[in-house]
């Protein structure tokens, strides 16, 4: 290890020590449509976004502070991980953060270390650049996310070097194989 990553190991540390430990709860955008044009959600994608309001709301176990999701671009593309997590951002009064875009996982993870606030972070994003984000975060063995899976979420808590549990959302009507996931 170098000298410069021992200095920001240790500070790091000590930042999670003095505000207690954050667990970072990462989830993919709700159901997509079939066409590829179609940059929105299906209306299952947006009952999960409703679904997660429980999951993830201000009576759940989760206490989300910070909510990450890559900003929706101007002419609306890539909008489906940013409004499956607004209503849940209204619901506790957060601000959506948005300002790592959707191919620059290296942000996300700079934003996750950085985080100096209390309760825990809840990312929202696309399933091809989570492995991607778990690395950056020192992860040896990265999880794909499943393809044919909208309803996993990935905890990973301090010092985000894996993945140590996955769990449904538990949607009712959406997701069919709820509960712990030793497979998925």
């Amino acid at each position: 290890m170098s000298l410069c990553s021992a200095l920001l190991f240790l500070c790091t540390l000590a930042v999670a020590s003095a505000r207690g430990p954050t667990t970072v709860y990462m989830i993919r955008h709700g159901e997509k449509p079939a066409d590829k044009n179609d940059q929105g959600l299906t209306p299952d994608g947006w009952r999960r976004a409703e679904c997660l309001r429980d999951v993830f709301g201000a009576d759940s176990e989760y206490n989300i502070q910070h909510i990450i999701a890559p900003p929706v671009m101007q002419n609306g593309e890539h909008r489906r991980p940013y409004m499956t997590v607004l209503p849940l951002a209204h619901d506790l009064g957060l601000q959506i953060d948005d300002h790592c875009t959707r191919k620059d996982p290296e942000c996300v993870a700079d934003a996750i270390r950085s985080y100096d606030g209390t309760g825990n972070i809840l990312i929202s994003w696309r399933h091809s650049n989570m492995d991607e984000i778990q690395e950056l975060l020192g992860s040896e063995n990265p999880v794909d996310y499943p393809i044919n899976r909208f309803d996993l979420i990935w905890t990973m808590p301090y010092p985000y070097n894996e993945i140590t549990d996955i769990y449904s959302e538990e949607c009712p009507g959406l997701d069919v194989r709820p509960g712990l996931m030793a497979q998925y």
